[in-house]
């Protein structure tokens, strides 16, 4: 029914055991007494490349045949996708070509290139990334590793749930930010097979409100390329292959503005030591802002990555 199962991700774990670090779940007793629920929050941003993306990437890549390894891969993102995939294409032995747009955060666009990856830029506004991908790698021979409309990209996301409930396992709730559906999509399909009635919640930011758009249409909605903070979630429409589940799973798509994703970065920094990408406080903020039910008792939120650009983090206050 869906593109991926249970043992699709039991797998993906197996190819990642010994090389995606499994991070931790911390918890803030001010946290709590703040929402009204029990927090807590797995750590992404402790993920090798600073982000859940170098589980997928890694699963994917892992699988490639000798042919492919020797010709190559190829990605495209603004970020955090493509440090995983650089990172798991430097440890795997294959060369790796990332295209990313002209506003890229300079933090991110640095560390692809620290990986040994050749980026290549193309501009946001006037360029469709896929198929600028897609003409690149089909000069080059490479192989396409899509961000997250991919059954290997979205088992090896679902990883990170898959841990999270090894770690706490009585969780009622699941919250996470959503872009294309590759991390919300592996992640409850781990979930709803540990749980069957945990409740799954996604979060995006105002104006970059696809996903939710999508469900109240009932099909995959194109939207202008949004403008957002949270540049790990500026997709346009959800995966063909992410939107099924997303749809018959995900109980609400919540919505938070630019300025309680900031408000929360704070948050975490200065109560909780923890530095964390906007993206990455996305699933946080809309726990902050009283979004989620009150029957929402015990409450997972995947942090999804730390690669903040200096400047902002700077500017926090």
């Amino acid at each position: 029914m869906f593109a991926i199962t249970l043992a699709d991700i039991e797998q993906a774990a197996i190819q990642l055991h010994g090389v995606a670090h499994m991070t931790p779940v911390m918890t803030s007793r001010t946290l709590d007494a703040l929402t009204g629920h029990s927090v807590f929050l797995k750590c992404e941003q402790f993920q090798r490349g600073g982000a859940f993306k170098f589980r997928g990437a890694y699963n994917a890549i892992s699988r490639l045949s000798a042919h492919e390894r020797q010709r190559g891969v190829i990605a495209f993102s603004s970020g955090n996708h493509a440090q995983g995939v650089a990172l798991a294409a430097r440890l795997a032995g294959v060369p790796a070509v990332i295209c990313m747009p002209d506003d890229a955060p300079p933090v991110k666009l640095a560390a692809t290139r620290e990986y040994g990856a050749e980026v290549v830029i193309y501009q946001r506004a006037t360029t469709d990334r896929e198929a600028f991908a897609r003409t690149l790698a089909e000069q080059r021979g490479l192989t396409l590793i899509p961000p997250y409309d991919h059954p290997h990209i979205m088992a090896g996301q679902g990883t990170a749930a898959r841990e999270l409930l090894a770690q706490i396992p009585d969780l009622d709730t699941l919250v996470m930010p959503v872009g294309g559906g590759g991390l919300i999509s592996g992640c409850t399909i781990a979930a709803k097979a540990h749980n069957a009635t945990i409740r799954i919640f996604g979060v995006e930011t105002e104006g970059a409100d696809d996903v939710r758009r999508s469900l109240a249409c009932g099909e995959r909605v194109t939207i202008d390329p949004p403008t957002t903070i949270a540049d790990g979630i500026r997709t346009t429409a959800p995966g063909q292959l992410t939107f099924p589940i997303i749809r018959h799973y995900v109980e609400q798509i919540l919505v938070v503005p630019d300025t309680a994703v900031l408000e929360t970065m704070l948050f975490l920094l200065m109560r909780m030591k923890l530095v964390v990408e906007p993206t990455g406080a996305v699933g946080l903020a809309a726990v902050m802002t009283g979004l989620l039910p009150p029957t929402c008792q015990r409450i997972g939120v995947i942090i999804s990555g730390g690669n903040v650009d200096p400047a902002l983090l700077a500017g926090l206050s």
